[in-house]
């Protein structure tokens, strides 16, 4: 499980370090840094498939991404005794991402290109300077297990002793996609695999083109696709692979006396819906968008394989309010078997989680001179953390 992330110098993100438990609700007002905590969680998944590169490319590359604000900010500006001002910065430019777990942490430090001699149309592309893997929470020099600087990479041997990967790593390749399958380092396949476990949920589409309202060819599909494609087939494989009568009682609770099934012609699977006072069930492509969203937010949360880590993006979107308490209830008992993060500004689906789980981080981010803060974090209250250095 992660115990503790930290995020540095992305967007409003100046200093970022967090607390987890199981079950986390990142909430706050508009404009407090909700999107960027969740588009840096992505990153960090990304940076195991080789993508984080790339999408901070998309963003407009490092100068696009980072804080914009001044290195240091000083007590008398936050007092408002003094306006903010440009101060000279005395540490490289630097986006760095990372988590402290129960068994690894890792972290990564993305930093401005070098000076290349060659032309190239890729300067809007970061380069990966350092990245570390340890054991335990917390990086010291005991613990530390796996490192990257610039293009050079190390692995700590058995005896204690440090042994030299003999190849030039590409500054836009992570060492845990090219270095896991190649050297005989557990931890870096360990940690590879958790962060390509991560699933990410965010806005389904409930239009009338929606992937979900068009019948499928169905396979056994123990996670839902990130665009909700393969509806039909996650759900009929949670019927038969699930916790007997979990998909039924999800369905009873939020939409009374009604029951779902899944039909399936020439090899295609199609939801239906049969509900109370109805003479024949509604397929997919009749339900309202707030039944269609807690259907894939049901197919989403009941999964017969859970993620190490699941996180979910105002899940409240189109949702009745009626259907909030069901799917904090959902939320509470997925919890119990993946760790969860939900991002919402949803009073009532924050209360229903609170009121339903047995233990919720609740985190509150404000934003105070254009920098996110937790909400009655003092810097003694921070988890311990450290960066690997440059």
């Amino acid at each position: 499980m992660i115990t503790t992330l930290a995020i540095e110098g992305y967007r409003s993100l100046r200093h970022l370090v967090l607390p987890l438990s199981p079950l986390n609700v990142i909430t706050g007002p508009n404009g407090s840094g909700k999107s960027s905590l969740y588009r840096a969680l992505r990153l960090l998944a990304d940076s195991s498939r080789n993508g984080a590169v790339a999408a901070l490319a998309r963003e407009g590359g490092l100068p696009s991404t980072l804080w914009a604000g001044p290195a240091v900010i000083g007590t008398s500006v936050r007092r408002g005794e003094h306006a903010v001002e440009p101060t000279v910065r005395k540490k490289p430019v630097s986006l760095r991402l990372g988590y402290g777990a129960t068994d690894f942490g890792y972290a990564v430090d993305f930093g401005l290109p070098s000076g290349n001699p060659l032309p190239t149309h890729f300067d809007l592309d970061p380069e990966i300077k350092r990245e570390a893997i340890w054991h335990g929470p917390v990086l010291r020099p005991a613990t530390l297990l796996s490192e990257r600087t610039n293009s050079q990479v190390r692995l700590r041997e058995e005896n204690g002793s440090w042994h030299h990967v003999g190849r030039n790593l590409p500054t836009f390749d992570s060492m845990l996609s090219e270095v896991a399958d190649l050297q005989r380092a557990p931890e870096l396949l360990t940690v590879r695999e958790q962060l390509r476990s991560w699933r990410f949920y965010d806005h389904f589409r409930t239009d009338v083109q929606a992937p979900a309202r068009t019948a499928q060819i169905g396979t056994r599909t123990s996670a839902l696709a990130h665009d909700g494609a393969d509806l039909a087939a996650a759900l009929q494989t949670i019927q038969e692979m699930g916790a007997e009568g979990a998909l039924d009682a999800a369905v009873d609770d939020a939409f009374p006396g009604s029951r779902l099934t899944v039909q399936r012609r020439t090899g295609r699977f199609e939801l239906a819906l049969a509900q109370p006072g109805m003479l024949r069930p509604l397929g997919s492509a009749e339900l309202s968008d707030g039944t269609l969203r807690y259907l894939l937010l049901v197919a989403a949360l009941l999964t017969p394989r859970p993620p190490t880590l699941m996180v979910l993006n105002e899940p409240e979107t189109s949702l009745h309010p009626e259907l909030l308490r069901p799917l904090a209830q959902l939320i509470s008992t997925a919890a119990l078997t993946t760790q969860v993060i939900v991002v919402s500004h949803a009073k009532p689906l924050i209360d229903a989680i609170t009121r339903d789980a047995a233990e919720v981080q609740l985190i509150e981010l404000a934003k105070e001179l254009g920098e996110t803060q937790v909400v009655g974090q003092e810097p003694l209250d921070r988890p311990m953390w450290k960066w690997p250095e440059r």
